[in-house]
């Protein structure tokens, strides 16, 4: 039997107080998601703030808050900041590198969740783009289908906008996550349902031709989004992830204790590399090895199940 390893999860979320908490569909504490990780196997998280007023209506952690958790459990957790693009002077040429290199000296690794509702482009989100790419921190992105309704950077169908970023900003890596881009693995995605879990055949469609071409785009591996994705059509899945894997992170990104779908994930990952189906060195990249070195992580490549 192959040896199992233990997973890096690059997209989690916790609150402080669940007594609190607004939205009873976001309940997990530091000490809850940690449970959760030893039941289904994972050695470490990287947490997420959210700053973005799209995104929440609760106590969902901002950036101190979730330092502090990191440094009451710090064999377990690292974190990435969050800025929204709106802060500071609320302007397209806002200077962001004071407080992006505030939070990387407190230790931050990336930046995100990023949920503004504006379009991908818009003249805020290049300005900070910008300094992202500057200060060498990557960025968690959650797309949007639409401008309104929704929290989430926004994108058109066929990911144009996102294109045009990764084409001006060729050294920020950008982390893709939710269900308008995780639908855009197949080309027969409508308006329609890019925004929910599309089920059938896979035919190649912009998700592999943009990871194809901009090397600095990577997959954040978390939700019912990547894990539909990855099991709808497990043979053109395997594909994708041997081309691609070493830009693959495992990600969780769990709301709720009792969601069932982050230990079909897990179950789906181990079990296709027993059988054969992921290659050891992909399965090693996205299990942890990959989110050990675009993170820079002080973290050992091999922790067994």
């Amino acid at each position: 039997m192959k040896k199992l390893l233990k997973k890096i999860d690059v997209h989690a979320h916790v609150i402080l107080f669940q007594e609190y908490e607004f939205s009873k569909t976001f309940v997990v504490t530091p000490e809850m998601l940690l449970g959760i990780y030893d039941e289904i196997g994972v050695d470490k998280g990287v947490l997420l703030p959210i700053t973005s007023p799209e995104a929440h209506a609760g106590l969902v952690l901002p950036n101190g808050a979730t330092r502090a958790v990191v440094e009451k459990y710090p064999d377990r957790f690292y974190w990435f900041c969050n800025v929204d693009p709106r802060s500071l002077d609320n302007t397209d040429h806002t200077d962001f590198t004071a407080l992006l290199d505030h939070f990387k000296r407190l230790g931050a690794k990336g930046m995100g969740e990023l949920t503004a509702n504006l379009y991908v482009d818009d003249p805020k989100m290049d300005n900070m783009f910008s300094y992202m790419a500057a200060a060498g921190l990557p960025v968690t992105i959650h797309i949007a289908p639409e401008p309104d309704g929704y929290y989430g950077v926004v994108d058109d169908l066929g990911l144009p906008r996102l294109e045009k970023m990764l084409r001006k900003h060729p050294d920020l890596k950008i982390f893709g996550h939710s269900q308008p881009f995780w639908a855009e693995i197949d080309a027969g995605l409508t308006r329609a349902n890019r925004n929910d879990y599309p089920t059938g055949k896979v035919t190649e469609g912009r998700l592999g031709k943009l990871m194809r071409e901009y090397p600095n785009l990577y997959c954040d591996m978390s939700a019912g989004s990547c894990y539909n994705a990855m099991t709808r059509d497990p043979e053109y899945a395997y594909r994708f992830i041997e081309e691609f894997g070493d830009r693959m992170m495992y990600a969780i990104d769990v709301c709720h204790p009792e969601n069932r779908q982050i230990r079909n994930m897990v179950r789906w990952l181990d079990e296709s590399y027993e059988k054969g189906y992921i290659s050891e060195k992909n399965y090693r990249g996205i299990c942890r090895e990959n989110a050990i070195r675009i993170l820079g992580l002080d973290a050992p490549k091999e922790v067994w199940k």
